[in-house]
Parts: structure tokens; C-alpha cells; sequence
């Protein structure tokens, strides 16, 4: 995963609200399980016609989108049933942060988990995104805020861990990775054996 500490782009702006994510990957991409290629599917229902053309006027599809890295998206972003699809396809499209003023709880968690960064921003800022499509945007998680081209600047929440791993460029896993040394350490130094205390 990328490592993100301050990311700067012009922005993608998709004002729907309630986008599910059955809309973000339609359930007849979930049969795979790589990350890599998934993007092409993120919004499929949408970003293509019934013949597979690009419908040129969706938002994700004009070409001053391609590059940009990150989306504003309509309130309530990311409901319905859980489905880590949905964050690896906006991943591995390329957008790295997604910005509304109301990200489901589900859709957010597992954002959290796979490198993207879920944005929850006060009203007025949200409006002012939507308002103003392509406007260059910084999202700053060293200091949990987002600039605007306008000088207002907004913070925003993540929860530490989180917060860490995404700076880092690390999935759980990762982090445990990381700190193998002190596990180790930790299990020859204790002065008890789990292994001595399961039932028979």
C-alpha cells in the first residue's frame, strides 16, 4: 500500500447521494479475490453502457479525472452491506482519499484497512467541494485537516491506529510485521507458557 502523509489533487466530484456498494462494485465482480485489476469495475454499472463503452459524461470517465486522487462523494457514501471490493476497486483506480460529509460506517472501517482514506468533513465544506469540481485540494493526515484552495482549512478525524498504518503504508498485518522484534522478545522473556494451561 502507499504511504500517505499529505496528498494534494485536483478533485473528482460525484454529487449522488446514498451510493451503495453494490454501485461502487456490482455484486458480479465480487468473485475475485485479487486487488489488482479490480478498478475497472468500480462503477461499471455506470461508467459503461450495455455494450461497454465508456458513457463520456460520467465523472470518473472525463479526462481530466484520469490522475486525480481524490473523490468527493455525495452524503451517506459507502451504505449497504459490507464489501471490501468496494475500497480496493477506488484504490486501485487510483483515488487514495474519499471526502463527504457522511461515509458509512462499514464502508469507512474497511477503507481504513485497505489504504483509503475515508474524509468525514463539516457541511459547508462539503457544499463548497461539490460546488466547485476540480478544485485542488490537500488532504494533510500528519495534521488531520483539509485545505482548501480558498484558504479555509478543515479538520478531520481518524482514529490512531488507522491513522498510523496509512502513514506507514501498512495493512494489519503489516504492523504486526513491523513490531516482530518486540513480539518475540516479549514471548521468550514471560514468565508463563499458554501452551501449559489449555485442557487436554
Amino acid at each position: 500500500m502507499e504511504k500517505i502523509t499529505k496528498l494534494t489533487s485536483q478533485t473528482i466530484v460525484l454529487p449522488i447521494d446514498d451510493v451503495d456498494t453494490d454501485q461502487i462494485v456490482p455484486a458480479r465482480f465480487l468473485t475475485t479475490t485479487e486487488r489488482e485489476g479490480i478498478g475497472v469495475s468500480l462503477f461499471a454499472d455506470w461508467r459503461f453502457d450495455k455494450a461497454g463503452n465508456a458513457i463520456e459524461d460520467f465523472p470518473l470517465n472525463a479526462p481530466e479525472a484520469q490522475g486525480r486522487k481524490i473523490l468527493v462523494a455525495g452524503r451517506n457514501f459507502g451504505c449497504g452491506s459490507s464489501r471490501e471490493h468496494a475500497p480496493w476497486a477506488i484504490y486501485d483506480f487510483g483515488i487514495r482519499a474519499v471526502i463527504s460529509c457522511e461515509i458509512a460506517d462499514i464502508f469507512r472501517n474497511n477503507s481504513l484497512n485497505n489504504g483509503l482514506l475515508p474524509v468525514v468533513v463539516d457541511s459547508d465544506t462539503h457544499q463548497w467541494l461539490l460546488d466547485n469540481p476540480g478544485a485542488e485540494v490537500t488532504v494533510d493526515l500528519e495534521a488531520c485537516e483539509v485545505r482548501l484552495p480558498n484558504g479555509r482549512n478543515t479538520s478531520f478525524r481518524v482514529e490512531p491506529f488507522a491513522r498510523h498504518c496509512i502513514m506507514e503504508g501498512i495493512d494489519q498485518m503489516g504492523f504486526l510485521l513491523q513490531n516482530r522484534d518486540n513480539i518475540e522478545a516479549f514471548e521468550r522473556n514471560r514468565s508463563w507458557n499458554p501452551s501449559l494451561n489449555v485442557p487436554a
